[in-house]
């Protein structure tokens, strides 16, 4: 039990700190690592770009001042077109070898259509087989680094659906980012993920979400973010995701990787007062995996 908590981390966009442009405000870099540290968190990933420092030295600088480390960070990146295969290379290459310097271990990909994250779209025989090669060629970016590329499948990505994993398990070698809100959203349970295809695990994402709001947004009726700010998106242990059969059969698996809980929030209309807003909805997913998971695993 206490081997598993251990390995349980926290993520900056369980604070609101996200990617996706116009998301909502950023909490100050030192409330976010106070308020993870005092949760009793060692470890995160990266965030948005312009959250964390970019020099890697400032950036261990500064998460060693709350007692954290660097687990890896999510990283979009554009796969399926041709036009895009140099910007990607030299993309990921400057982004693994920030991680590398900074001590992380994981590149969390994403396969966006653009970085304006614009809806994803059928890809074709052709941008699919693109697809494939290029996680092949950040695998190898990654392994000269030290890194493990782990996809991430998403909402609003082109590896978004049950029938989107199946393809890339079935045309690479990539591991996955086991997310188990966005497998969850796109019809992927995550329970029969982690049992048919343990040994492409790398990482692991915790997340709840409401199935019932799941179908407007894959009808893209409504966006993500409306998505999220209406409360897709619950704590561990309140949605309909069965985090406690993940972890279990992780666990019995062999799995000793890190466990992120990955809320997803936006902020909107001001910051929350000190000790309100993102810190209470972690801790109670904290404290569901403390109670409820962890004296399940003996």
């Amino acid at each position: 039990m206490a081997d598993f908590i251990s390995r349980v981390a926290s993520a900056p966009i369980s604070w609101g700190i996200c990617e996706v442009p116009d998301w909502g405000a950023m909490l100050p870099i030192d409330r976010v690592l106070g308020e993870m540290a005092g949760l009793g968190f060692t470890a995160t990933e990266l965030g948005a770009p312009g959250f964390l420092p970019d020099d890697p030295e400032l950036l261990k600088s500064k998460l060693a001042e709350f007692g954290m480390s660097l687990l890896g960070g999510f990283t979009p990146v554009i796969l399926h077109d041709p036009a895009e295969r140099d910007a990607t290379i030299a993309s990921a290459t400057a982004t693994a070898r920030l991680f590398e310097q900074a001590g992380a271990t994981k590149f969390v990909s994403s396969v966006v259509r653009d970085m304006s994250w614009s809806y994803p779209h059928s890809l074709s025989p052709s941008e699919q087989k693109h697809m494939a090669e290029m996680f092949g060629v950040i695998d190898e970016i990654c392994g000269e680094y030290g890194l493990q590329q782990v996809l991430h499948p998403h909402v609003q990505t082109l590896v978004e659906t049950r029938d989107d994993i199946q393809r890339v398990l079935d045309s690479c070698d990539v591991h996955f980012c086991l997310d188990t809100g966005h497998m969850a959203f796109g019809g992927q349970d995550p329970v029969e993920f982690a049992k048919a295809a343990f040994d492409r695990v790398g990482h692991v994402h915790l997340k709840d979400v409401r199935l019932d709001m799941a179908p407007a947004v894959l009808r893209r009726e409504v966006s993500l973010m409306s998505a999220t700010q209406a409360g897709v998106f619950t704590t561990l242990g309140q949605g309909d995701v069965d985090i406690l059969g993940v972890v279990q059969t992780l666990e019995s698996s062999g799995y000793q990787g890190w466990y992120v809980i990955e809320q997803d929030t936006a902020i909107t209309g001001g910051f929350p007062a000190d000790g309100e807003g993102p810190v209470t909805h972690v801790a109670a997913s904290l404290q569901y995996l403390t109670d409820v998971v962890a004296p399940t695993l003996g």
